[in-house]
C-alpha cells in the first residue's frame, strides 16, 4: 500500500503574506489597468475579506510618509510624476519592507494584551463591575485590569475608553490610572480616554481629583468639566458637553459642526475594517448628526449620500472618492 503525505495547510500567517504580496501586485498594475484587469481586481478583492484588508494597508504604506520619502532618495528630477515613475520598479520590496517594520510594530501592544484583564475588540463595549460595586463600561478597542482588595483600590486603563460609575466607599479612594495621568475618585460618574499617548478626562457626577505622572502637577474636576492631559502636562479645564462627548455610553455618536476629517477619525475606531477617504474636499464639511455607534458603516453611507460622494464599498473595506 503506498502512503501519500499531505502538505500541512497554509498557517493564518502564510495567508495573510500571500494576500498582502498579491496586494502589492495589484497597487503597481492599478497605476495604469486594462478594463480586463479592473474586473480582475474587483473580483481578487471580492474572492477574501483578508484580500481588502491587504489592499488597504498597502495602499496605507503606498501614500504614507515612508514610500514618499524613499522616492524622493531614488528620483533625480523633483516633479512628482517622475518620482512615481522611478519609484515604482523599486515599489514592491520597498512596501515588503514597509510592512514588515509595521508588522514587527503591531506587537508593540503585546504587553498591554498580557496585562489587562479585560479587553474590548474593534467595534466591541463591555460591561464590568468591580469587587467594591463600581461599574465600567469600556468602549471599542480598549485594555483594563483592576487590583481592588482590603490594602488598594487601583484600576488601570491601558488604552482606549472607559465611563465609571464609582461607589460610595468611605475607605481609600479608588485610584485609576492611565497613561499620564491618576485619577483618586469617589462616589463619581466620569470617563477617561487614553489614546496615543494623550489621556482626556470627563466629570459627569461628582469631584475627580487628577495627578500629572510627569511632574506631580494636580487638578481637581467638578461635575460638567473636562480637561486634556499630554506629554506636556494638563490643559486647561474646559466645559463639558456630555450630551455630544459622553454619548458613546448610550451608544450613540453625536456630531455638531465637526469636520468630515475628525468625524472619519472617530468612525474608524469602531469600524473592524478600513475607511479612506480619497476626496480632499470632504475633509473640511461640517458634520451634524446623531448616529448609532454599532453601525459605522451606515454612517459612512449617509454621510457620502449627504455630500454627494462615491462611495465604494469591499469585505472590511470602505473608500470615498
Amino acid at each position: 500500500m503506498t502512503h501519500t503525505r499531505r502538505s500541512p495547510p497554509p498557517s493564518p500567517a502564510q495567508d495573510r503574506a500571500n494576500a498582502m504580496d498579491q496586494a502589492l501586485d495589484w497597487l503597481i498594475v492599478l497605476g495604469s489597468p486594462s478594463e480586463d484587469q479592473s474586473q480582475a481586481f474587483q473580483a481578487w478583492l471580492a474572492a477574501d475579506p483578508l484580500n481588502a484588508q491587504a489592499f488597504a494597508e498597502a495602499q496605507a504604506i503606498w501614500d504614507g510618509p515612508q514610500v514618499m520619502l524613499s522616492a524622493q532618495t531614488l528620483a533625480a528630477r523633483p516633479p512628482k510624476v517622475t518620482v512615481l515613475s522611478r519609484l515604482r520598479p523599486h515599489w514592491k520590496p520597498l512596501a515588503t519592507a514597509a510592512v514588515l517594520i509595521l508588522g514587527l510594530f503591531s506587537f508593540s501592544n503585546l504587553p498591554i494584551r498580557l496585562q489587562a484583564d479585560h479587553l474590548t475588540v474593534v467595534g466591541e463595549r463591555q460591561r464590568l463591575q468591580l469587587e467594591d460595586g463600581s461599574k465600567v463600561l469600556l468602549n471599542t478597542n480598549s485594555a483594563f485590569s483592576s487590583t481592588i482588595n482590603d490594602q488598594q483600590r487601583i484600576a488601570r486603563l491601558y488604552q482606549g475608553e472607559a465611563f465609571f460609575e464609582v461607589a460610595v466607599n468611605r475607605g481609600q479612594a479608588l485610584e485609576i490610572d492611565a497613561g499620564p495621568v491618576k485619577a483618586s475618585v469617589r462616589d463619581t460618574a466620569f470617563a477617561v480616554r487614553y489614546l496615543d499617548g494623550v489621556a482626556q478626562v470627563q466629570v459627569q457626577r461628582g469631584d475627580v481629583d487628577l495627578r500629572a505622572t510627569r511632574d506631580d502637577a494636580r487638578v481637581r474636576l467638578s461635575a460638567g468639566e473636562s480637561i486634556r492631559i499630554g506629554p506636556n502636562g494638563f490643559d486647561r479645564p474646559a466645559k463639558l458637553d456630555a450630551a455630544t462627548e459622553l454619548a458613546w455610553v448610550q451608544g450613540r455618536l453625536v456630531f455638531e459642526n465637526c469636520p468630515m476629517s475628525q468625524v472619519l477619525a472617530e468612525l474608524r475606531r469602531y469600524y473592524p475594517g478600513w475607511i479612506i477617504n480619497n476626496n480632499e474636499q470632504l475633509a473640511d464639511i461640517n458634520v451634524t448628526g446623531n448616529y448609532r455607534l454599532d453601525q459605522p458603516l451606515d454612517v459612512v453611507r449617509s454621510l457620502a449620500h449627504i455630500t454627494s460622494a462615491q462611495l465604494r464599498e469591499f469585505p472590511a473595506l470602505v473608500i470615498l472618492n
